[in-house]
C-alpha cells in the first residue's frame, strides 16, 4: 500500500511538473507611428504582429512588419530562434524583404546572389544591470565593405533598462564596428542612440494597452525620431 501510494505521489508530481514545463504560446501585434530599426529608418506607419513559442529555455518566433499608410515601403517577415545559458542567449534570425536583390520578391528564393534573405546570427549577455548584444551577418543579401566584398555586416548594442517614476525606460547605444553599406557606415560609427518609455494604460479593470514612445538620433545619418505605438496581446 505504502508502495502505490509513494508510486502515486511521484506520478502526481511528475505530472505537475510536466505541466509547468508546458511550451508557452504568444500572440502579439505593434501598431507603430514609424519603423525605425537600429537607428535606420525602414518605414512609415506599419502593422508589425508577431507569434512566439517558448519551451524552457528555447524560444521560436515569427515577426512580420507590413507598413499601411504608403506601399512603397519594404514588407519584412522574420523568423528567428534563441537559447539562453544563464546569463547568456545566442540566436539566429531569418530576415526576408519584400525587396532586394530579387526584384520579384519570392520569398523560397535563396541563391546567393539574387536572394532578398538575410541572415543573421547573435550573442548576447545579461550583466545586470545592462545587457550586452553582438549581431553578424553570414549568409544572404548581406552589404559590402569598402572593397566591394561580403562586410560580414556586424552591429554591437548596450542597453540599460529602468524604472523612473510609473514607467519602464530603456536606454540604447548601438554602433557598427566596421565598413558595410548594410548600415550605412564607412568605418566604426555610432548608429543608434535612443531613449523608449514604455507603460501600461488602463482601459477598463481588466484590461489594458501597453503604449511606448522611443526618441532615436543616428549621429551617422545625421537623423533623428519620434515613434509611438501600441501592443495589443491576449
Amino acid at each position: 500500500m505504502k508502495k502505490i501510494f509513494l508510486t502515486a505521489v511521484a506520478l502526481l508530481v511528475g505530472m505537475s511538473l510536466f505541466a509547468q514545463e508546458k511550451p508557452a504560446t504568444t500572440v502579439s501585434g505593434d501598431l507603430v507611428s514609424g519603423y525605425i530599426w537600429r537607428g535606420q529608418d525602414l518605414g512609415g506607419v506599419s502593422l508589425q504582429p508577431a507569434l512566439g513559442l517558448a519551451y524552457k529555455d528555447l524560444s521560436l518566433k515569427a515577426w512580420g512588419s507590413v507598413p499601411l499608410t504608403d506601399p512603397t515601403d519594404t514588407k519584412e517577415f522574420d523568423l528567428a530562434v534563441s537559447y539562453t545559458v544563464g546569463c547568456l542567449n545566442i540566436g539566429f534570425t531569418d530576415y526576408w524583404f519584400s525587396r532586394g536583390l530579387d526584384p520579384g520578391g519570392r520569398y523560397f528564393k535563396y541563391d546567393a546572389h539574387g536572394t532578398n534573405h538575410v541572415f543573421e546570427a547573435g550573442i548576447g549577455y545579461d550583466f545586470g544591470r545592462v545587457w550586452l548584444q553582438w549581431y553578424t551577418n553570414f549568409a544572404g543579401n548581406d552589404g559590402l565593405n569598402r572593397d566591394g566584398k561580403r562586410a560580414y555586416s556586424s552591429y554591437v548594442e548596450l542597453n540599460l533598462p529602468f524604472r523612473l517614476h510609473d514607467a519602464e525606460w530603456t536606454a540604447t547605444v548601438g554602433a557598427v564596428p566596421y565598413a558595410t553599406d548594410f548600415y550605412g557606415a564607412d568605418g566604426f560609427a555610432v548608429t543608434n542612440l535612443a531613449l523608449k518609455a514604455a507603460k501600461a494604460v488602463k482601459v477598463t479593470d481588466l484590461f489594458s494597452i501597453p503604449v511606448f514612445a522611443q526618441l532615436t538620433a543616428n549621429p551617422r545619418s545625421q537623423k533623428a525620431y519620434l515613434v509611438f505605438g501600441f501592443t495589443l496581446q491576449p
